[in-house]
């Protein structure tokens, strides 16, 4: 019985013995068995190096230069990063950028022009003013681009002047539609109304107009004091009227050559911003009571002083830009006791260029006459002590016979 007991915990003994050395192997072996598995797992998923990603990077930027054609052919832009390409392409795009913003800058112009027009219309028909009949055709068959409008500036007891006139340097009837038409050339008289409006006055300029159909009123009260505003509406009205290359003013006791005035003129053509006349700078007269005088002396400066450079007010001419310039900003600008200070004063500032012409300023004959013998044909002619020609309802006719270019240069000459 004895041997029966130790044969039994001997063999007990011997499994849990055994049972240990199992456990522990098995357990060994899962362990190596998840480490190899671990090691499987990170080979299989490992990072890419630098060098892949930066190759992936810059085959996906590649593949977004590929552009498709309209043929839908691809084709390839080849995109390089030398610097001199770089300032080429960089000087290209400055310079695109600049053409279209001076194309801008002339639309922008060339609107504001037109807006100004506009409302210089509506103001004039909404203040009671006729609509002038120039201005009818105008809208009827849209605008054409003139040499140069000529306003004769005239008042209402004038009448004999412009007779004058009309029977020595400007064309009369057929042939003045045919200066209109063939060479570009406007000439009215310009005038406004009286200070009762519709009265004798203005009815019988409307029926010296029904006769001549020569006459441009503006929406003005006629007045001498009143100069310098009446050459502002004018310049505003005209450049609204007629699309002009330059528009001139010249009082209606002045000879003047058209084709002379016009041949001078078409030299400056090309010039954007241009005041043509016979430059001068008077003494500003601060003392009441003399011609002249000057109110707003003080703004001058010093007793003694001169008034800036500016064109003779008997005639002088100045380009379509400056035109509008006035026109869009008549509201504000400022009138002086005499008109050709105030004309130059507006430009005072502005980017233009004064050009002194002598042959818009010669003396009546013999002066005049000797000119033209020599062949240096003036384009206006008075005398200096009238601001005019003295005496010009009788003498005209003589200067125009002594100093005038002859009618078939007028129809002759190619501007």
């Amino acid at each position: 019985m004895s041997f029966k007991r130790g044969s039994s915990a001997g063999a007990g003994a011997g499994e849990v013995s055994a049972k240990g050395m199992v456990s522990k192997k098995w357990t060994l072996l899962l362990c190596l068995g998840s480490f190899c598995v671990g090691l499987l797992f990170t080979n299989s998923w490992s990072m890419p190096e630098a060098q892949d990603i930066i190759k992936t990077t810059t085959r996906s930027d590649d593949n977004k230069l590929n552009l498709v054609s309209g043929d839908c052919d691809p084709r390839t832009v080849s995109v390089s990063n030398h610097p001199n390409n770089i300032h080429n392409n960089i000087h290209n795009n400055v310079e695109d950028t600049q053409q279209v913003i001076q194309t801008l800058d002339k639309t922008i112009s060339d609107l504001e022009m037109e807006l100004s027009a506009a409302r210089a219309a509506q103001e004039s028909i909404l203040n009671g003013a006729p609509v002038p009949e120039t201005l009818k055709e105008t809208e009827a068959a849209g605008r054409r681009r003139y040499l140069m409008v000529i306003g004769i500036n005239t008042a209402f007891s004038s009448r004999r002047r412009r007779d004058s006139v009309r029977a020595t340097w400007m064309p009369q009837g057929e042939k003045r539609k045919k200066l209109e038409e063939e060479k570009g050339i406007i000439v009215r008289f310009v005038i406004g109304h009286s200070a009762t409006s519709g009265g004798i006055l203005d009815k019988a300029i409307e029926a010296e107009h029904r006769k001549h159909g020569d006459f441009m009123r503006l929406d003005h009260v006629e007045g001498y004091l009143e100069l310098s505003a009446k050459t502002k509406i004018y310049f505003a009205t005209a450049v609204t009227m007629w699309d002009a290359d330059f528009y001139i003013k010249v009082d209606d006791d002045v000879h003047v050559n058209i084709a002379t005035l016009g041949a001078t003129l078409a030299k400056h053509r090309s010039k954007p911003r241009v005041y043509i006349g016979c430059m001068k700078s008077g003494p500003v007269l601060a003392q009441k009571g003399v011609r002249y005088h000057e109110p707003e002396y003080w703004k001058f400066g010093d007793d003694g002083n001169k008034y800036f450079r500016h064109a003779t007010g008997q005639l002088y001419a100045i380009s379509k830009d400056l035109a509008a310039y006035i026109s869009m900003n008549q509201h504000v600008l400022h009138k002086y006791a005499n008109e050709d200070v105030s004309l130059g004063s507006w430009f005072i500032g502005l980017d233009v260029e004064h050009i002194d012409d002598k042959k818009l300023c010669c003396g009546t004959p013999p002066d005049c006459e000797w000119k033209a013998q020599a062949g240096n044909i003036c384009v206006a002619s008075f005398d200096w002590t009238c601001s005019g020609i003295c005496n010009s309802a009788e003498r005209i006719k003589d200067v125009h016979r002594r100093c005038g270019e002859g009618e078939k240069t007028l129809w002759n000459t190619d501007f």
